[in-house]
């Protein structure tokens, strides 16, 4: 099968190490299906053809593209990412995120996964991976090395640990009879970690933050990109992180659980994009057919529409940011521009191209732009500018609040 790929700012130019970044405030490293048949196919491997004389590796492909959003892959990375677009990663089950120049805070936990057995929790502070300080790290290669990306691919599997520096400002830590102060505690967690907590000096009686090592074991996890948030009466937030295989399934479900009389928001925030035909069919559960967008490849456009049969008349606020971008912003786009949706927010990141995989001699994998994409109005984002809110939330001011009262607005409300 041949993919289309619309999303993901994180990634290297030059290393599909990015794959990691599916759980990076970025749950998913973008890509598009070609489930609109044979409209195109693998580009066929750089090197060979007129003006050739030798194979040649994806990371030369990509070097001399000069495509600022080309990727290269090994063969094992490539099938890793081929295993996010269906929702499985392997890795330890965080979410992490820079909360500041020096600090990665653990933004989410997956729940029942290593990570949530060996006792982390959302707000602990990531030190070290495998004894490597993290701290003034890009998000993205802290969330390679606990995927293990950048190690061979027998040592990163399922079953492979790797070795967490976390702190956290918990309750303190006794020390067992007869350790002295700054001992080392065991704290057996569960059978996949072992803990070894820092006991300060004064005891743990200070407010001084603790210091845990937690060995984890990687394992397989499902991830879930669609969740579902009561921020108040009669109102429904559904957020999608990214758009894998599933996301729209799940989107339509939601949708459905919800009464009829209630309004959504549809929190499009730091989801970097994923499948196209995610998106468009997530766009179906909100429109009755119709154009979604049009994308061309190498110059031929191709049009992407929606099914019949969706809801029409519910009221709907798309809520985007900066990390908003690819299949998300063509969604955002779309519902606006059908008159379907108001958009609330910060403006989108801005990505209106399309990337296609080329699979060389080696079993490496080039991921080069093929062409763009636009809203059925014709707007193709545009990095640096993105998608403008209808109703922009200004600095300070919570934005779920703002898409709640925009939301309220449009359901008749006060």
């Amino acid at each position: 099968m041949s993919r289309l790929r619309n999303g993901d700012p994180t990634r290297p130019a030059r290393r599909g190490t990015a794959l990691a970044g599916l759980l990076v405030g970025a749950l998913a490293a973008g890509a598009a299906g070609a489930a609109w048949g044979d409209v195109v196919a693998d580009l066929p491997p750089a090197g060979i053809g007129p003006g050739s004389t030798a194979p040649v590796d994806a990371e030369i492909v990509v070097g001399r593209s000069g495509d600022a959003w080309s990727a290269s892959y090994t063969a094992e990375e490539y099938e890793a990412w081929r295993l996010s677009l269906e929702g499985e990663y392997v890795g330890t089950g965080i979410s992490v995120r820079k909360v500041a120049e020096d600090r990665i805070e653990i933004e989410r936990v997956h729940e029942g996964g290593p990570a949530d057995r060996a006792g982390l929790r959302p707000g602990d502070t990531l030190r070290s991976v495998d004894g490597v300080a993290v701290e003034e790290l890009p998000v993205t290669e802290v969330v390679a090395r606990l995927r293990g990306s950048d190690l061979p691919p027998a040592e990163a599997g399922p079953g492979s640990r790797v070795r967490l520096g976390v702190e956290r400002a918990a309750p303190p830590v006794a020390a067992a009879p007869g350790a002295g102060a700054g001992a080392e505690v065991p704290d057996r967690v569960s059978r996949s970690a072992e803990a070894t907590r820092t006991v300060p000096a004064d005891g743990g009686a200070g407010a001084a933050p603790e210091t845990i090592e937690v060995e984890v074991e990687r394992a397989v996890l499902v991830t879930d990109p669609v969740t579902v948030h009561r921020d108040a009466p009669g109102t429904t937030r559904v957020r999608i992180s990214s758009f894998v295989q599933g996301s729209a399934d799940r989107l339509r479900a939601e949708v459905a659980r919800v009464p009829e009389e209630e309004g959504i928001v549809l929190d499009l925030r730091g989801n970097s994009g994923g499948l196209i035909t995610e998106a468009a069919e997530a766009a179906s559960v909100f429109l009755d057919g119709g154009l979604v967008g049009t994308y061309d490849v190498r110059g031929v456009q191709h049009a992407l529409r929606a099914d019949p049969g969706g809801d029409t008349t519910r009221p709907v606020v798309v809520l985007v940011d900066g990390g908003t971008m690819s299949s998300a912003e063509l969604l955002t786009g779309a519902l606006r521009d059908r008159n379907r949706a108001v958009v609330v927010g910060r403006p989108t990141f801005g990505k209106g191209t399309v990337q296609m995989p080329s699979h060389q001699p080696d079993g490496s994998v080039a991921e080069l732009t093929v062409g763009t994409y636009a809203t059925p109005a014709g707007t193709t984002p545009v990095e640096g500018e993105g998608l403008e809110p209808d109703v922009p939330v200004e600095r300070g001011e919570d934005p779920v609040v703002r898409a709640g009262r925009v939301l309220a607005a449009l359901s008749g409300g006060a």
